[in-house]
């Protein structure tokens, strides 16, 4: 039997896509000695506003930014389907593409497992993968109940020694860079740079279309 593949998982709206983004993947998908990680644009998350910019603007600024960058690659299959971008069915769509003992591994930050209870047949979504949380310092949400009880039961104090297709969850510290989509789209709309925000590659994106000016 071939070695499983290891895939990473990293969803948002990348609007737009930065360097605190592509910084935290890379160094998950090294540390983690994944394959290939997946950074899939989310066409209309049900948990966060309607990103400013549309889909497929948001999705050519991804595949600018990871040009050369292996293992990060793109997923646009939540931009595929004409439903909310619900990670149970992105989960779903990808294990029916893999061998059963391939690894998941759905990586989220802490603010966002916080907020697991409240996302469509959270569940199950352990059937499917592992989940790396991102771990900062400057986490402030606490974790409900339910949570606390999931943790105790699945989590993994190793994130290297997770074995099998999925089924728990470890923590991976990460200091984050101190940067964020919002105040990017507020550098931009006020007509300031942000050089060095973005890769060059997606800023010669912006500029080209026109995105996020006032």
């Amino acid at each position: 039997m071939a070695n499983p593949k290891r895939i990473g998982l990293f969803g948002g709206t990348f609007d737009p896509v930065h360097i605190g983004h592509l910084r935290g993947a890379l160094e998950v998908a090294e540390f983690m000695g994944l394959d290939e990680l997946r950074l899939i644009p989310s066409a209309r998350p049900p948990h966060r506003e309607t990103p400013l910019v549309g889909a497929l603007d948001r999705l050519a600024m991804v595949e600018q930014a990871v040009v050369d960058l292996p293992p990060l690659q793109v997923d646009d299959r939540e931009l595929q389907r004409e439903k909310p971008s619900y990670s149970i069915d992105t989960l779903e769509s990808l294990r029916a593409e893999l061998a059963a003992h391939d690894q998941l591994f759905l990586i989220l930050g802490w603010d966002a497992f916080c907020g697991l209870p409240g996302w469509h047949r959270w569940d199950e979504l352990l059937q499917h993968c592992h989940i790396l949380v991102l771990q900062r310092p400057d986490a402030d949400s606490e974790a409900s109940e339910e949570l606390r009880n999931l943790l105790a039961a699945r989590s993994a104090s190793d994130p290297l020694a997770l074995n099998g297709p999925g089924g728990q969850i470890s923590f991976i510290w990460q200091t984050p860079l101190a940067v964020s989509a919002t105040q990017i789209r507020s550098l931009l709309a006020n007509g300031r740079s942000v050089r060095f925000l973005v890769p060059d590659a997606v800023l010669a994106y912006i500029n080209a279309h026109g995105l996020y000016r006032g």
